[in-house]
């Protein structure tokens, strides 16, 4: 047992600790020193209270950095050794040696004779980190160093798949260099309890991904594949004989733990893949043909909720997790936590799906989708130990009944109308023009008109019961649909201000943006000027001499829609936008693809190279490049030439006052430092 625990919590742990950046990034750049030779340059960021060691560390102690350089020998000759720049050295109390380390930055050069015509030089960097709690494992990065600054030949190299320097393409790209941006040390009077709320918002963003999780787990109790496990189970562990009334409550309690545990592992896998590449989350969440793998897949859940037809794993499984129940002790508790996953697929699967699909397309990304899946885990596994604790609440349990079959049905008629989004997400990032708020808005109507219909008893499926009479609880079911109903219609609204139809609060992040239409165009959201090109949206700020507000977005960000849709509506902000900034909107997954001379290999800030193959990945690659953050919504403001960040920048503020102290902070520095 204490092995499985221990290897349990050093999964958690190893997942805790996978961030968007690794602690030290790596940039290059190059300088001339004689004709043919060169000083190639290599420079670390290190991260607050990491350490980076030297290439000279004793023997025993942790591992030194260390360059090896890829070239043939006829192209180019090393002149001398790697040079590193002054560090700190102290007696290591750990390693009990004394070491050289740098922290916050370390450079390293190393002088170079090159042949004619070699313009690119890679190289390899080894290197080891450690901070006051705990060191991670030796990383090897790609470096390269690009012998040219000319921004052309960096364009006509681009179109073969060749690497890069980051500042050089940044210029190409984006016209203004990182180096140039600059933070202006200014605060406003009521932006620092503003910033920590908006800190704060994440967290509790997390928590609500729990809480939806959790109500997931609760549905999923009200299923027949769940529900009349309960007693059974608890019944088996409490009854059985030969063992006390306490080993049964402690075998019920970790029953319940192990079924929180195998939901939780399913995360695992996504923070791996989050930690090779902080975009790519992103990218499957945008990609066109997985959105219409799972329209498809929810239209499949839908129709088996529906009882047309039942989803089940390989009969295999369960035997082989069955067969490993009769192991006495823990290991025979944890098989029955599996198995229980297992049989309750059918029910549990659809439920499953919708949080990892809903988590992949929000912020977040795999720790949403962990803290979704730890809530089912504790919703599904609580009830077992509860009830093993005080068996006699199992007599206030409802029997088992038709309308255990009638939440099914319910929750088929959901996962019909969460199909659509997916199909709506395909359709925004590829710009087909199909599904717009109108399409989308009737196709909801019709669904939930059919729920409606079916609480009243006007429809019928497969497994359902014949109905006597109609239950109040049917009765008052029907008349919540109904209104619902009655809300989608509204959506048809045309708001006078916004020149487009109303936006539905309910149906945010849900529903194509209401611009996104086929009576109503609107480019831009609320009917504003907005440019979605950095440079003509810079040369715009130039021109009228306003502050730029930068808005990272994504077509299918949900609570970018809610921002705009609810919180960008008020007046008081809708006059900051209109009249005092320069909006530029960067969808983040826009799959239209770039022109091949902006198709360049770039350095990622943890290690490796990416291609650029579309807009989508310009705008990622600039947020991650100049803004060190992945998630969207994210607003940044900047003055007019776009050198200079006005204040510290956000994302996610549904509260209207926050977000104009924002504004208004913004506003004011700029004014305050005006050129």
């Amino acid at each position: 047992m204490k092995k499985i625990i221990s290897l349990f919590l050093f999964l958690i742990g190893t997942i805790m600790y996978s961030q968007i950046f690794e602690p030290v990034n790596w940039s290059t750049s190059t300088k001339k020193i004689a004709k043919n030779q060169y000083e190639l340059i290599a420079q670390a960021t290190i991260s607050s209270g990491w350490h980076l060691y030297s290439q000279q560390v004793p023997k025993g102690g942790p591992r030194p950095t260390v360059f090896s350089y890829i070239f043939p020998e006829e192209e180019f000759k090393l002149i001398g050794k790697t040079e590193e720049g002054e560090g700190h050295t102290i007696d290591d109390p750990v390693f009990e040696m004394e070491i050289k380390f740098f922290d916050n930055t370390a450079t390293f050069k190393q002088k170079v004779e090159v042949q004619e015509g070699v313009k690119v030089i890679k190289a390899n960097v080894e290197f080891m980190v450690c901070n006051e709690i705990r060191c991670l494992p030796p990383k090897e990065v790609e470096l390269v160093f690009n012998l040219t600054n000319n921004v052309q030949n960096l364009a006509n190299n681009s179109t073969k798949n060749s690497t890069v320097d980051n500042n050089q393409a940044n210029s190409m790209l984006y016209g203004i260099s990182k180096n140039e941006m600059l933070t202006l040390n200014n605060s406003c009077n009521e932006e620092a309890s503003n910033t920590v709320s908006i800190a704060n918002k994440k967290g509790k963003s997390l928590w609500k991904i729990f809480g939806l999780g959790f109500l997931g787990g609760l549905l999923a109790l009200l299923t027949p594949c769940v529900f009349p496990m309960i007693p059974l189970t608890v019944s088996f562990f409490t009854k059985k004989a030969g063992q006390t009334k306490s080993s049964g409550i402690s075998k019920a309690l970790l029953y319940g733990f192990f079924i929180f545990a195998v939901y939780i592992c399913l995360s695992i896998p996504f923070h791996l893949l989050d930690s090779i590449n902080p975009d790519i989350l992103n990218e499957i969440s945008t990609n066109v043909w997985l959105n219409i793998v799972f329209f498809i897949i929810f239209l499949f859940f839908s129709f088996s909720f529906f009882g047309y037809y039942e989803l089940t794993l390989p009969a295999s499984w369960t035997n082989k997790t069955t067969k490993a129940e009769g192991t006495s002790g823990l290991i025979g508790v944890f098989f029955m936590a599996l198995t229980l996953a297992i049989v309750s697929f059918s029910c549990t699967g659809p439920i499953l799906g919708s949080l990892l699909a809903s988590s992949l397309t929000t912020d977040g990304g795999a720790w949403q989708l962990t803290l979704g899946m730890a809530g089912f885990g504790v919703s599904l596994g609580l009830p077992f130990a509860l009830f093993a604790m005080f068996p006699n609440i199992l007599n206030a349990l409802p029997k088992s009944g038709a309308w255990l079959n009638t939440t099914k049905v319910i929750l088929g008629f959901l996962e019909l109308a969460l199909a659509f989004k997916f199909l709506s997400n395909a359709d925004l990032v590829q710009h087909w023009g199909v599904l717009k708020i109108e399409p989308f808005l009737l196709l909801w109507i019709v669904i939930f008109t059919g729920l409606a219909l079916y609480l009243f008893g006007k429809i019928k499926f497969p497994h359902d019961s014949p109905l006597k009479k109609i239950s109040f609880s049917r009765i008052i079911g029907g008349v919540i649909v109904s209104a619902f109903v009655i809300y989608l219609i509204t959506g048809f609204k045309v708001n006078n201000e916004t020149k487009t139809f109303t936006s539905l609060t309910l149906l945010s992040g849900l529903a194509p943006p209401v611009g996104y239409s086929f009576l109503y165009p609107n480019n831009c959201p609320n009917n504003l000027t907005c440019f979605k090109d950095l440079k003509s949206g810079i040369e715009y700020a130039k021109k009228v001499n306003k502050p730029i507000m930068l808005d990272f977005t994504g077509y299918a960000c949900v609570n970018c829609r809610k921002m705009e849709e609810h919180v960008w509506s008020k007046k008081n902000i809708d006059n900051y936008l209109k009249k005092e900034y320069v909006l530029i909107s960067l969808y983040v997954d826009d799959k239209k693809e770039l022109p091949e001379e902006e198709q360049i290999t770039i350095n990622k800030l943890d290690g490796g190279t990416r291609k650029l193959k579309n807009y989508g990945h310009k705008w990622a690659h600039f947020q991650t490049q100049y803004f060190a953050t992945n998630s969207q919504p994210h607003y940044v403001l900047l003055n007019s030439n776009a050198t200079k960040i006005l204040n510290e920048p956000v994302g996610y503020t549904p509260n209207e006052d926050e977000y104009v102290k924002f504004l208004e902070c913004g506003l004011q520095v700029f004014k305050n430092k005006k050129q």
